[in-house]
């Protein structure tokens, strides 16, 4: 190793535990002179299980990817200082007397219509969006809290922990609510940004089930001394408090300049937004789905969750899972450059279109979509591939169109980060539906703004500095690719 070499490594002194719906992975990261460094460590895979008729992540596999990860993050990078994680939101872990109760559930799991019911019975749509300002979706905490406290699930609990919150606390001992991810549970206040002890009251959940709430950059703890002793470390290291929602992360990593900009943080799903110092909750705006969610220094994510890449990691699974040993499926970069050969229309259907929610096979859910609705179905794999790309990028320009009206902004640019920064072709169908200039990147937007959140509360980056001076390390450190509406 070169002494040049050997200097940069000394300087990732931050690792990002950064947990997704498929795969979680470790990433050591260090600022230097402006310049955010980074060094993958580990990727694991997060594999969710059908356990009877319940869906269930694997917690005990992932926590034991995440230790292995940190475990060599420490190796590689001894001096290591700080650890932030962040992970997908809603979906938590009920604790009695600091030890687990169950197996989490997935968001995905069916249970979560009887949510709804419940909580509907109590307190009506209109009202409940006054008090959380948030979208509908049927997995939201607070509908599946509904469930278990129906089932009398809730009355063994003394704690319930969201999953990047339940992960700190195994590691540290320390039992802390992150604000962002708070506010998708949906018993966050959308104006005093506190626990909302009325609404839970109202739906009958007890008030101090979730813990007190810690802010991204706020010290949760340090490691406990079996933990250390146990990943290797020669003292503890302090766990910081990150946007531990993977979203608001992502959206600290979007390289925006000015206000007339939009946001789409594709992956699995596609979060598309703006970013606004003020919740919008009018009733425009819960007719319309749109959600308030916490971002880091108090800004508010003014979003909709629209379907994203899962639509084509299922169909591609799904065609995996058909072929035969004599036909096998086309990989993802051969199905993309098949797309955008497609010279004729293709079906645009709403991709999220509640159908299009559980794993399943896909391609024929989107032929029976069409069908229903009237529209010539894809038939071939890359006319499926066409016609998701170009329902996604439709999707987009409604809601990126309704969010502009619904906060007199005007959108001239939009920042796709992510992964779908990395397919050109949704890339470029989203500048053309969109008439608006696109710009595609930073891929790792997740992992860079849980470093960035580090290295500020530890001082590598100005304690005082903005959302803008992150965003200019950003610029300064990663590529990005534009695409033209013409």
């Amino acid at each position: 190793m070169s002494d040049s070499t050997a200097n940069r490594s000394a300087e990732l002194t931050l690792a990002a535990v950064d947990l997704g719906a498929t795969s979680g992975r470790v990433i050591l990261g260090g600022v230097t002179e402006g310049v955010l460094r980074m060094k993958h460590i580990a990727r694991f895979p997060n594999v969710p299980q059908l356990l009877g008729e319940s869906l269930h992540w694997n917690i005990q596999s992932l926590f034991a990817g995440l230790s292995d990860g940190l475990r060599e993050a420490i190796s590689a990078s001894p001096g290591l200082t700080s650890i932030g994680i962040d992970s997908w939101a809603v979906d938590y872990g009920l604790l009695r007397d600091g030890r687990l109760l169950g197996i989490p559930h997935h968001y995905r799991d069916g249970r979560n219509l009887r949510g709804v019911e419940v909580v509907h019975d109590l307190i009506g749509p209109t009202a409940l969006f006054a008090h959380n300002g948030l979208q509908h979706l049927d997995f939201n905490t607070v509908f599946q809290f509904a469930v278990e406290a129906e089932a009398g699930f809730l009355e063994l609990a003394d704690r319930a922990l969201l999953i990047p919150d339940l992960i700190a606390y195994w590691l540290t001992g320390q039992m802390r609510t992150e604000l962002t991810n708070a506010s998708t549970t949906g018993l966050l206040s959308v104006t005093e940004g506190t626990w909302d002890v009325d609404l839970m009251s109202r739906l009958g959940l007890p008030s101090d089930l979730l813990p007190d709430l810690v802010s991204p950059g706020e010290h949760i703890g340090d490691l406990s001394e079996p933990v250390t002793e146990r990943l290797g470390a020669c003292a503890p290291i302090q766990v910081t408090a990150v946007g531990s929602h993977d979203t608001a992360s992502a959206v600290v990593a979007v390289p925006m300049e000015g206000p007339n900009c939009a946001f789409i943080s594709s992956g699995t799903w596609s979060l598309v937004g703006l970013e606004i110092d003020a919740p919008v909750v009018t009733e425009e705006a819960r007719l319309a789905n749109f959600t308030n969610e916490g971002g880091v220094d108090g800004t508010i994510r003014f979003l909709k969750n629209v379907s994203g890449l899962w639509l084509l990691s299922e169909s591609m699974r799904q065609w995996e899972q058909d072929a035969t040993d004599a036909q096998r499926s086309s990989d993802l970069e051969t199905l993309l450059a098949e797309a955008a050969e497609v010279e004729d229309p293709v079906a645009v259907f709403d991709p999220s279109d509640d159908r299009f929610t559980p794993p399943g096979d896909m391609p024929t859910r989107i032929r029976e979509w069409c069908i229903e609705h009237g529209q010539g179905p894809p038939h071939t794999r890359a006319e499926v591939v066409r016609s998701i790309l170009e329902s996604l990028a439709a999707a987009y320009a409604s809601t990126i169109a309704t969010a502009e009206d619904l906060t007199g902004t005007t959108v001239e640019t939009i920042h796709i980060v992510g992964g779908g920064s990395q397919n050109a072709l949704l890339c470029r169908l989203t500048a053309e539906r969109t008439e608006c200039r696109v710009i595609a990147g930073p891929v790792e937007a997740t992992a860079i703004g849980n470093l960035l959140v580090q290295a500020r509360a530890v001082g590598q980056v100005d304690p005082t500095a903005g959302l803008g001076e992150l965003r200019r390390i950003v610029k300064n450190s990663f590529p990005v690719v534009e695409y033209s509406s013409s």
